[in-house]
């Protein structure tokens, strides 16, 4: 469904992201951590058409996504779901219930997201504050 192949992105002497390929199934729910600096946010730029690749191709069902026209640009955006490490939470909702919310909006059973929302948090070192808003 989503393919990078062999993606790069320079920003003038710094490769934010340099030579990735990975493929993403339909229905797959994927979390790309990282430190500080990897790339993480320059990928989901360039899935999100925000950013192009100094290389490479980003297709989605088998589209090249920075030939789309930029009319056709919104109603791609609404395809694809994703959770930010910013602000970009339900502050009425505990750390769980965000990360539950977004595996309820891929169609994830109540027992695949009662296993897997704690291992995401672990994950990212949030299992501590589960329960907090």
């Amino acid at each position: 469904m989503i393919h990078f192949k062999k993606v790069s992105k320079i920003y003038g002497d710094v490769a934010a992201v340099k030579d990735v390929s990975f493929s993403i199934s339909p229905g797959e729910f994927v979390s790309i951590v990282g430190h500080s600096g990897a790339g993480k946010t320059t990928l989901i730029k360039m899935l999100l058409i925000e950013e192009w690749p100094s290389e490479g191709i980003v297709l989605f069902e088998k589209t090249d996504v920075h030939a789309l026209s930029a009319r056709r640009i919104p109603a791609y955006r609404r395809r694809i779901g994703t959770v930010s490490q910013d602000f970009r939470l339900l502050s009425h909702k505990t750390a769980y219930e965000n990360v539950a919310f977004a595996m309820e909006g891929a169609g994830r059973s109540d027992e695949y997201i009662e296993t897997n929302v704690p291992q995401v948090l672990e994950l990212v070192d949030l299992k501590e504050k589960m329960w907090n808003f």
